[in-house]
């Protein structure tokens, strides 16, 4: 296991981290469950060979990740890791919340402390809710109190956001999504290396595009991994893109099956930053200029578009559309879009009244497209 060291930490990190987002699952009473024995054991063969980062949050699971985890750290398990969970802070209403919620998820994990402490998903609006209501002061009280050790967030907005959020507070780490796909997506690659610049680790989610890196290959993207000189899977390509990166600590990975788990441990056992040839990152760029060919609508879902006032959920529309391009997901795309037809989010509720195109920074026609994709996706509902 490839470990990496930052000031910050009082020990090294193991570089990959398991992420408790998509553990195994079994059906129990018509309900979807997690397999507590499946998961537990996958988590301690984790620790065991070398993994010493675990991540999880209070909504993972319907509620149950933290509970499996602090089962799965039991028996001694707890004192090998750094454990890593997340303050849910749209359900925060008041100051007192915010301890409520710590003793709850404490409790959960069944630990006296948690290593990393992060307000999680934090974008533009939840930065200045959590401000007002003075969030460092409960934090840095929890810090002092021992039930926490690094006061971090998770990101989920545009570079600007990130670099207000960051530049607002000394923070001991941040997490966002980056992958060979999101190199200029919410906080972006300048938003890592700012971050870097300023000291503060990053740990990386969705370096897989939610799987669809691993599961989402054509003939064409495997046609170009298999130029290089060395061979690797489509997984190990979007790591090593990553980990070439000095100033990434972790990269969490969801397996939710021993099969991925073992894989993940192979490929991070000679990790190492500053490692990619030109060679290898010219083929990820070829790779992601190909995927980035079929998007239908070069929207940034920078959200400057919103809110519709007919209630269009317009970045959304074309994500969904995007994505079944890119990914040939139609049947996926078919139901994400009746979902936003139930709710009359979808694109017929546009009554063309051109707001949203006077917004928008990349010059989209919106309604145009509006119409293009309503007409592609209930093309590929068979509607």
């Amino acid at each position: 296991m490839e470990y990496r060291t930052f000031s910050k930490f009082e020990k090294p990190v193991s570089l990959f981290g398991i992420g408790c987002m998509r553990l195994p699952v079994i059906n129990r009473d018509n309900e979807t469950v997690i397999n507590e024995d499946e998961a537990i054991k996958m988590i301690r063969y984790g620790i065991d060979h070398g993994v010493n980062y675990i991540d999880t949050a209070y909504g993972y699971h319907n509620g149950q990740s933290e509970i499996v985890v602090g089962k799965a750290l039991a028996d001694g398990y707890r004192e090998k890791v750094f454990l890593a969970t997340k303050l849910p802070v749209w359900l925060v209403k008041e100051y007192s919340d915010f301890e409520r919620l710590l003793n709850e998820q404490l409790q959960k994990l069944n630990t006296d402390h948690i290593d990393f402490y992060l307000l999680h998903a934090l974008n533009k609006e939840r930065w200045e809710f959590v401000k007002k209501l003075n969030v460092f002061d409960f934090l840095e009280k929890a810090r002092a109190s021992g039930k926490i050790k690094y006061i971090c967030f998770s990101f989920h907005d545009d570079y600007d956001a990130f670099r207000d959020i960051i530049d607002g507070y000394d923070w001991d780490m941040c997490q966002i999504q980056l992958n060979i796909l999101d190199m200029h997506e919410q906080a972006t690659v300048e938003g890592l290396k700012y971050a870097g610049s300023k000291g503060i680790p990053v740990v990386i989610m969705e370096p897989l595009k939610g799987g669809r890196l691993a599961t989402s290959v054509t003939p064409e993207i495997e046609a170009i991994w298999n130029k290089a000189s060395v061979k690797r899977s489509p997984v190990e390509w979007a790591f090593r893109w990553l980990y070439n990166f000095p100033e990434i600590a972790v990269i969490l990975s969801g397996v939710s099956n021993m099969q991925q788990l073992q894989d993940n441990l192979r490929i991070f056992s000679d990790a190492k930053a500053n490692s990619m040839t030109e060679e290898e990152l010219a083929l990820v760029e070829e790779v992601r200029n190909v995927y980035l060919s079929k998007t239908k609508v070069p929207c940034t879902s920078c959200e400057y578009c919103m809110p519709c006032p007919q209630g269009v959920s317009i970045p959304r529309i074309f994500n969904i559309v995007n994505t079944a391009s890119m990914f040939n997901e139609l049947e996926g795309a078919r139901n994400n879009y009746r979902g936003l037809i139930e709710k009359q989010n979808d694109a017929a509720q546009c009554v063309e009244c051109g707001q949203c195109e006077a917004s928008c920074p990349q010059k989209i026609q919106i309604i145009e497209k509006l119409k293009e994709c309503h007409q592609y996706l209930l093309q590929a509902a068979g509607d």
